[in-house]
């Protein structure tokens, strides 16, 4: 059997990362399973640029400056929307035409056009569409937010500059439809949370994606140097780490952590005094990080595996305080390596972490000193959890097995062949 997975990069991005790993988890299960994309950064012989990179500017500027004219020269929600009008005629390179199956990943920004899904669907592939945020079923956004417009009709995106442009959602949203009308495409959403969100779209018409999560590598000497390592101290500093390819995103909320280590140090001055914050990633705005209350130490771009399985074996503590989430890695690699999740209770959270038995699940709250101290009384118990010996252990037993048992890569590669051969 012949796939073909197709995605913006191979490395750039939650997307593609896990994208590479579903590549190799399929071709370990006896599948001959490829990568079609835009930017290769890995030296892999199973990845292929589509087409050279002076070309692939082409669409990429053509649609970017087609949104920007639409919308009222207006740049700031520029790289938040996509409408999938101009992409790379993909049905040309000689691995799609060859596959049985054509699995999308994520292929916005210029690098495949609603036209060219058309197009490889109408050859008699095979297509399955997996869904890393919320783009597929809303008219141009990729994190609907609050608005729950998509339900029905985008016709008033809060994302648009003005009424005169705000028919484009619209326009791309019925676009959509008459493809998936035609199309045949299966969907797979990454989270239970995410596969909700989906069914709810009119784009969907009440049918739930299946829900296949992405896949992460796992092996048993992490835990067992990390049980090794654990002294049960009681007044050992203790680390938190919180990590993003862009730590002041938006959507990472770090203004509502900044905010918990203040309620920490204000309210628990005995365990902040032993508490150490630990960032990695990326920060536009370096002053995004000013006012964080705890002892901080940044990493900046963490890179390769075994320095991130360092960084997480080296924590005690990992916290998202992101406004959503389809299913955050940080979490799940903290399960396998060691740190102790905190996070709010949505989105695809909840399918990574057993609440007070794997992680904690703080409530959101609208007001985000209210949810800054639900944060801060996660961090307060995982640190009980993290400070007493017999505690620490068994945590960390069930956190590896928990994620070990739902993302490892073979179960997830297994499930996708499932699907594959489910089809008729």
């Amino acid at each position: 059997m012949r796939v073909v997975i197709i995605n913006k990069s191979d490395s750039t991005g939650g997307a593609a990362v896990v994208s590479f790993r579903l590549m190799n988890a399929l071709r370990r299960v006896g599948v001959d399973a490829r990568m079609v994309v835009a930017e290769k950064l890995t030296d892999s012989p199973w990845v292929e640029e589509a087409a050279p990179r002076w070309r692939m500017k082409i669409p990429f500027l053509a649609e970017r400056i087609k949104i920007f004219l639409m919308n009222g020269l207006n740049r700031s929600t520029l790289f938040k929307i996509d409408t999938a009008s101009d992409g790379l005629d993909l049905l040309n390179h000689q691995w799609v035409k060859d596959a049985d199956v054509v699995m999308l990943n994520w292929v916005n920004q210029g690098f495949l056009s609603l036209k060219g899904i058309r197009r490889i669907a109408a050859s008699g592939k095979r297509l399955i569409w997996t869904m890393h945020d919320m783009w597929c079923f809303t008219g141009i956004c990729h994190h609907s937010g609050e608005c729950k417009e998509y339900e029905g009709t985008c016709s008033d995106c809060h994302l648009l500059n003005g009424a005169w442009c705000r028919h484009l959602a619209e326009s791309v949203q019925s676009r959509k439809k008459r493809l998936y009308q035609r199309a045949g495409i299966h969907f797979v959403a990454v989270s239970n949370w995410l596969a909700d969100r989906g069914a709810r779209s009119s784009l969907f018409e009440g049918k739930k994606p299946t829900v296949i999560p992405n896949a992460f590598p796992f092996d048993n000497k992490g835990i067992k140097e990390i049980k090794e390592e654990n002294k049960g101290d009681e007044n050992r500093e203790i680390k938190i780490l919180f990590g993003a390819a862009r730590l002041d995103d938006t959507v990472k909320g770090l203004p509502i952590l900044v905010e918990a280590t203040r309620i920490l140090r204000d309210r628990y001055p005995e365990l902040a005094s032993r508490l150490r914050l630990v960032t990695f990633g990326e920060a536009k705005n370096k002053d995004s990080l000013e006012g964080i209350a705890l002892p901080h130490s940044h990493l900046g771009r963490v890179s390769g595996r075994e320095n991130l399985m360092k960084v997480y074996r080296e924590g005690d503590i990992v916290v998202s305080t992101s406004l959503y989430e389809t299913l955050p890695g940080t979490l799940v690699e903290g399960q396998a390596y060691g740190a102790v999740p905190v996070s709010f209770s949505r989105g695809g959270q909840s399918d990574i972490i057993d609440h007070l038995s794997t992680g904690y699940l703080a409530r959101w709250d609208d007001d985000l000193s209210v949810a800054a101290g639900n944060i801060a009384e996660g961090l307060v118990w995982a640190a009980g959890e993290v400070s007493d010996a017999d505690r620490h252990k068994n945590i960390l037993q069930r956190m590896y097995e928990n994620a070990r048992s739902r993302f490892n890569e073979e179960n997830v590669a297994t499930r996708y062949l499932q699907l594959i051969r489910s089809f008729k």
